[in-house]
């Protein structure tokens, strides 16, 4: 779901890195010591996730995990994602240093999203409504991500359009992939670690 670079207009990069900065500075200041570790996994796991990519026009479609990331972190899912795309940009020219802005908010904002819609539901007592959940989470954050892209690539240019209309569609399946993924690993926390959730409401 990366934006390559040389696609952006100039001020709209300039606007997508002043968003992931302002997400960031707010995702930093809710970290604490004990969120740490927390946060450095789930970095980790998006960037193994979202090494392997299709390409779709300018773009990329790939496992994002960005509901699973947003449920965990919230706002801390925005330096979560920038570390992860930094690294993914410099070790394996995926998306591009002048586009990590936007390829933070294409992935970081869904995340955001899927914390505020859904944290509290997998948090509940009943697995069924977890899952629920969680693929739900799964989904959306997929959707969200390709119609962020799909928004940046037509303010790019009516030449892109045809290509952000076959970026949206390639990630529908895409959204069933990961709701199922996100539910599964969303009951095997539950299982075995609730407290990443923030504990079960009895």
């Amino acid at each position: 779901m990366h934006v390559s670079e040389g696609v952006i207009a100039a001020p709209v990069l300039i606007a997508g890195a002043a968003g992931a900065v302002a997400g960031c500075a707010i995702g930093l200041k809710r970290m604490d010591i004990d969120n740490t570790p927390k946060v450095a996994v789930m970095s980790s796991a998006f960037f193994v996730a979202s090494l392997i990519h299709l390409p779709v026009g300018p773009a990329s479609i790939h496992l994002v995990l960005s509901g699973l990331v947003g449920i965990l972190l919230g706002w801390m899912a925005f330096p979560a994602i920038l570390v992860a795309l930094l690294l993914q940009a410099i070790l394996f020219q995926f998306g591009g240093i002048t586009t990590l802005g936007i390829n933070t908010l294409v992935m970081a904002v869904p995340a955001l999203a899927c914390y505020l819609l859904y944290a509290r539901f997998v948090r509940q007592r009943h697995n069924t409504v977890a899952a629920v959940a969680g693929f739900l989470a799964g989904a959306t954050g997929i959707f969200l991500g390709g119609m962020i892209v799909a928004l940046f690539l037509i303010s790019a240019g009516e030449q892109f359009i045809a290509a952000a209309k076959l970026f949206v569609i390639a990630h529908f399946p895409l959204m069933i992939v990961e709701g199922a993924l996100t539910a599964f690993i969303i009951i095997f926390i539950r299982r075995i670690k609730s407290d990443m959730l923030g504990g079960i409401v009895k």
